[in-house]
């Protein structure tokens, strides 16, 4: 059962003073049968008082508030947390009773959120690329892993080149992007062949061993397979998930689970800066194992490298229709 210790700091810039910030955070880790949470601290500037609740999916939500006016805003996460290895995966009953079974669910609570599929322009494009209706002639679980080993070698990865809202028509263009990207396109492949799908985000520890996503939060999904249950693919690293990935959250997407989300009042751009640093091995480790090195992040909505916030480009679209 390996031990980890995780330390993520999000911190927000401001150019100017901003007030009545409202934000939602989604850094508690999930507690089950494989992850158990040893320890938690959280630290957020200011001092808020934070309310916990569970959502829809179950998943612990923060929120918390600052209606006095600040330049920033830091929020300091440090986690003990010890993961369990899964039972291997099962490989019974015959193709066309699992995908029959899958077809009895597709409309059934919780699937039915999981299986909405995304529209963009060039959806015929990939799914053809993808032979998805090919792959239904495997069973889902080898179709599933089949589809990820195509997300993880036709798109490149690359840190940068996309943000948070960067479309699916964008991602295809490209063809490259960071772990989200690869999640959002296995999502849709997935639940285009009739299989639940969700995102899922956390973090990765990778021992050491150069698997993509060290160093920030990581995404991956995990696609409804009969006999097995909710399995993690991580099309990132073409892998499925087990004792090194830590999951925060899962939902119908990124936005259902985004790690830090919220909102302020004032005009004043933002610069938003992350850091993830994992320690590799069980128990305590020293500062220096530990150090956490803050990389700003691509967003868009950008001005003089300051991303706007809702409020100020509202404010900015109800001037120009002024002067219309």
């Amino acid at each position: 059962m390996p031990r980890f210790n995780i330390h993520h700091i999000t911190k927000y810039t401001y150019e100017g003073p901003v007030r009545d910030s409202a934000n939602q955070i989604f850094l508690f880790p999930i507690k089950d049968e494989y992850q158990e949470v040893l320890e938690q601290d959280l630290t957020i500037s200011g001092d808020p008082i934070v309310e916990i609740y569970k959502d829809y999916y179950e998943n612990e939500v923060g929120s918390f508030t600052n209606a006095e006016s600040h330049t920033s805003l830091t929020i300091d996460s440090k986690l003990e947390v010890i993961t369990k290895s899964r039972p291997p995966l099962r490989d019974e009953g015959g193709r066309e009773e699992l995908w029959n079974h899958l077809e009895q669910v597709r409309w059934q609570v919780p699937y039915i959120d999981f299986l909405k599929q995304e529209r963009f322009t060039h959806q015929e494009e990939i799914l053809k690329s993808a032979r998805t209706d090919q792959v239904r002639a495997l069973k889902p679980l080898q179709a599933a892993e089949q589809l990820r080993s195509y997300v993880y070698e036709n798109f490149s990865y690359i840190k940068g080149v996309t943000t948070v809202e960067t479309t699916l028509d964008e991602i295809w263009k490209i063809k490259a992007g960071v772990c989200q990207d690869f999640a959002h396109i296995l999502l849709v492949l997935l639940r285009q062949i009739n299989i639940p799908a969700r995102y899922v985000s956390g973090y990765i520890c990778p021992n050491k061993n150069g698997m993509r996503g060290e160093g920030a939060t990581h995404a991956w999904i995990e696609a409804y397979i009969p006999f097995n249950g909710w399995v993690g693919l991580d099309p990132t690293n073409n892998c499925v998930t087990d004792d090194l990935h830590v999951r925060l959250a899962v939902g119908r997407n990124f936005s259902d689970c985004s790690p830090v989300k919220g909102t302020y009042k004032g005009t004043a751009g933002q610069v938003l800066e992350v850091g993830v640093s994992v320690s590799y091995e069980n128990g305590k480790t020293t500062a220096e194992e530990m150090a956490t090195v803050l990389t700003p992040q691509p967003s868009s909505g950008k001005d003089n490298g300051l991303e706007k916030n809702s409020y100020r480009r509202y404010m900015e679209m109800m001037q120009q229709q002024q002067q219309q």
